[in-house]
């Protein structure tokens, strides 16, 4: 039998990476991809342009160059989410368009450079069309420039590079259509599974309704009886316990709704919303299973403030946190949920803290990926990354600071608002 464990662990690290990209971790992934590709093609190509299929033109420093670029691509996520951000555009922009459109004229455009250019092209407009294009003007710019400091400016008025410009052009504008294609597909492949879960929550209600009403029947008659046995008081308990769950359900439901919607509905910060407005909202619309509950949650507003987003998605967000922060207090038998709303921070930023189980070291980076749930079989593992997926959309952050068996603490931070955001869609 064949040995696979190559492939299935290659295949394990790239469906990670897949994850982790459509989990918001954006910046962290293309980085790693970046940093491997120059550190494996810029040497290997110098070899093979260098002494197998020589050039007339190569480079040793800008090979390097790139190698060192590869390296600190692979370790930008040791640095930080801010450090892979700016590594990124820098990266493509000398990986891609520069460094290929002057090894293009550098070579007296042609020769394999012409295709190594085409090439470039198309995996510079993989990425997402805006910084595709100001990467390949600045690349572009900065590669003409050289050329010309290196006495190749006559290249530039050839006709064998003049003949690419409308190749090349008409690539990229190829490319853009493909891309904008792709991403209504998609919008549209979410607006369907938004209006299914919609249906489906929806079917759900007849049912525990119903079953709502005859346990309301079935108490009643249990408290009309005259006797007061174990057997009677266990039932009013699973009775009780019945409604809970029922309560528990119709909240799932709520969240499927509240999800299905903001999936269907665009994510950009159009509305001013008010932060401590919005807690409180949830506070009303949550349904705590009695007082004690409810009083396990406080609230410490130190100072207001409003952000760019949207009202009833900070709702979904905030309710997320609220119900895993109960859901952990059940688990543990103990502590108690705190809300800080902290405006005099900069940038400003809230705080949800609970004292019951905490979370593992070794499943902290995983929380925030889709359909993974800790502990396992608690939840469906859509909520804190669709609450990451919203913040990242707001151009704000959510991180998770914990220790195992002590507490939990959600940091929402949020960007400054400069300027009013109108209210209402846009």
């Amino acid at each position: 039998m064949r040995d696979d464990r190559f492939e299935r662990k290659a295949g394990a690290f790239f469906a990670a990476q897949l994850r982790r990209y459509r989990n918001g971790e954006r910046a962290a992934v293309q980085a790693l991809v970046l940093g491997w590709a120059g550190l494996i093609c810029h040497p290997l190509f110098f070899l093979v342009f260098g002494w197998i299929l020589p050039q007339a033109y190569q480079s040793p420093g800008l090979r390097a160059a790139g190698t060192a670029l590869g390296v600190a691509g692979i370790v930008a996520e040791r640095m930080g989410s801010r450090y892979c951000e700016l590594y990124v555009p820098v990266a493509v922009t000398f990986l891609l368009p520069f460094f290929s459109t002057y090894m293009f004229l550098m070579n007296d455009a042609t020769g394999a450079w012409v295709q190594w250019l085409a090439v470039a092209i198309v995996a510079l407009f993989h990425m997402p069309t805006p910084m595709a294009l100001r990467c390949y003007v600045t690349g572009t710019v900065l590669a003409l420039a050289c050329a010309i400091l290196q006495g190749r400016g006559h290249v530039i008025l050839s006709t064998a590079f003049l003949h690419q410009l409308p190749v090349h052009w008409f690539l990229i504008g190829l490319l853009c259509v493909a891309r904008l294609g792709r991403s209504a597909l998609e919008q549209e492949k979410l607006a369907g599974m938004g209006e299914g879960l919609g249906a489906v929550a929806h079917e759900m209600r007849t049912p525990l309704a119903s079953m709502d009403a005859n346990v309301r029947g079935l108490t009643r008659m249990l408290q009309g009886e005259p006797g007061t046995g174990s057997g009677s008081e266990e039932a009013r308990q699973a009775m009780t316990r019945i409604q809970y769950e029922v309560r528990h359900m119709n909240h799932l439901i709520d969240l499927f709704l509240l999800s299905a919607n903001a999936v269907r509905r665009r994510l950009d910060p159009c509305e001013s919303v008010s932060m401590a407005d919005a807690v409180q909202a949830v506070l009303r619309r949550y349904p705590f299973s009695s007082p004690a509950q409810r009083s396990a949650v406080a609230v410490d507003v130190r100072s207001n403030f409003n952000f760019a987003g949207q009202y009833e998605l900070t709702v979904v967000i905030l309710l997320n946190l609220l119900r895993n922060a109960l859901k952990a207090i059940h688990r543990a038998g103990k502590g108690r949920v705190r809300i800080v709303v902290d405006g005099q921070r900069k940038p400003p930023r809230l705080l949800f803290i609970d004292t019951a189980c905490g979370i593992a070291a070794r499943h902290q980076r995983f929380i925030f990926q889709r359909f993974y749930a800790y502990p396992a079989y608690t939840g469906t593992g859509v909520g804190l990354a669709l609450c990451r997926q919203i913040m990242h959309a707001w151009n704000a952050r959510i991180r998770c600071v914990s220790r195992e068996s002590a507490y939990a603490i959600f940091v929402l931070e949020f960007p400054i608002q400069r300027a009013k955001v109108p209210s209402g869609e846009p």
